[in-house]
C-alpha cells in the first residue's frame, strides 16, 4: 500500500506562502508534548517585530484549537519522534531559506534533529526532552514523566494530564492560580510515545530519539534551561549542552533561567526567555 505524502494543513501552507512571499528571515517554533502551535503565538509576534517571519507549525494531525482538542484528545496517539520529525521536515523544505529553529521540551528534541540533517541556520532547545547520549534521569523527571510510562499501554495513548501533574511538571515554579490559567488555555492531551522512546533512547541503538550532532551544517545552538524544571532538569539540559557542544563547526552555549519551570515559555515570564533566544538568533542570521 502506497503512503499518503505529508503536506502542510491550509493554515500552515498559508504561513509557508506567506515566509517566502516576504523575503524575510523564517523562524520555525516546535512545541512539545500537551502543548499546541497556539502556544508560540507571542513569540511569533515578539519574533516578527524584531524583522523575521514566523512559521508555527503543528505535529501531524494536532487540532486547531484547545476546545477541539479537548473534545477528541484521542487524536494525538500514535504519533511518534520520527513521525513529528518528518513532519517538521517536510515544512522546513518547504521553505525558500533555511530557518532558525525554536523548540521546546520535546520540541526541544525535534529541533536538535533537524539541525543534525542541516536544515537549521540557528537553533534553541528550551528545557529538551532526553534523548540518547543524553544520560541523567534524575528522580524530578522519572516522577514528571510517571503519568505515562507507569502503565506501558500508555505507548500507544493519548494521556491529559490532571491538574496536579501538570502543576508538577510544568507548572511548578509559577503561584497556584497562574498555574490554573496555564492549564486550562494550553493544556491537551499528548502522545505516549515520545515519553517511552526518550525513556529508553540509551538502550536502544536504533532509537528515534537521536540527533546528529558532530556535523558541519549542524550550525549554531542555544540549549536553554529552567533553574525549576521537574520535566526536563537542569541535568538532563546542560547533559545536551554537553553532548552538542562537541560539534567543532559551530558554537554551542547553554543558558540557564533563574527560578523557571517547564511553563517557561508559556508563563508570565516567557519574554525573557524569548528575547534570550531572539538574541542568540540575531548574531547569526538576520
Amino acid at each position: 500500500m502506497t503512503e499518503t505524502p505529508l503536506a502542510p494543513t491550509p493554515g500552515e501552507q498559508e504561513e509557508i506562502d506567506r515566509a517566502n512571499a516576504s523575503g524575510k528571515q523564517p523562524v520555525v517554533f516546535v512545541h512539545g508534548l500537551w502543548l499546541l502551535d497556539s502556544s508560540w503565538d507571542r513569540w511569533a509576534a515578539l519574533f516578527e517585530d524584531a524583522g523575521y517571519v514566523a512559521v508555527t507549525p503543528g505535529w501531524p494531525d494536532d487540532p486547531l484549537s484547545v476546545e477541539e482538542a479537548h473534545a477528541n484528545p484521542d487524536v494525538f496517539a500514535g504519533k511518534s519522534v520520527g513521525d513529528v520529525a518528518a513532519y517538521q521536515q517536510m515544512i522546513i523544505k518547504r521553505l525558500d531559506r533555511k530557518p532558525a529553529l525554536v523548540g521546546h521540551s520535546f520540541g526541544g528534541v525535534l529541533v536538535q534533529i533537524l539541525a543534525g540533517r542541516g536544515l537549521s541556520a540557528a537553533t534553541c532547545a528550551i528545557d529538551p526532552a532526553p534523548s540518547r547520549g543524553v544520560l541523567p534521569l534524575p528522580l524530578a523527571a522519572l516522577k514528571a514523566a510517571g503519568p505515562v510510562l507507569a502503565n506501558p499501554a500508555n505507548r500507544h495513548r493519548a494521556v491529559t494530564l490532571t491538574f496536579d501533574q501538570f502543576r508538577y511538571g510544568f507548572a511548578n515554579a509559577v503561584p497556584e492560580e497562574e498555574a490554573r490559567e496555564l492549564y486550562d488555555q494550553y493544556h491537551v492531551a499528548g502522545s505516549g510515545i515520545p515519553l517511552f522512546q526518550a525513556a529508553f533512547a540509551n538502550i536502544n541503538p536504533n532509537t528515534e530519539a537521536k540527533a546528529a550532532k558532530t556535523g558541519d551544517d549542524r550550525g549554531p545552538m542555544l540549549v536553554v534551561s529552567g533553574e525549576l524544571d521537574h520535566q526536563a532538569p537542569h541535568a538532563i539540559a546542560y547533559a545536551t549542552y554537553e553532548a552538542q557542544q562537541r560539534n567543532a563547526h559551530f558554537p554551542t552555549e547553554f543558558t540557564e533561567m533563574p527560578g523557571r519551570g517547564h511553563s517557561l515559555t508559556i508563563d508570565s515570564g516567557w519574554e525573557e526567555v524569548a528575547r534570550v533566544c531572539l538574541d542568540f538568533v540575531g548574531r547569526f542570521v538576520k
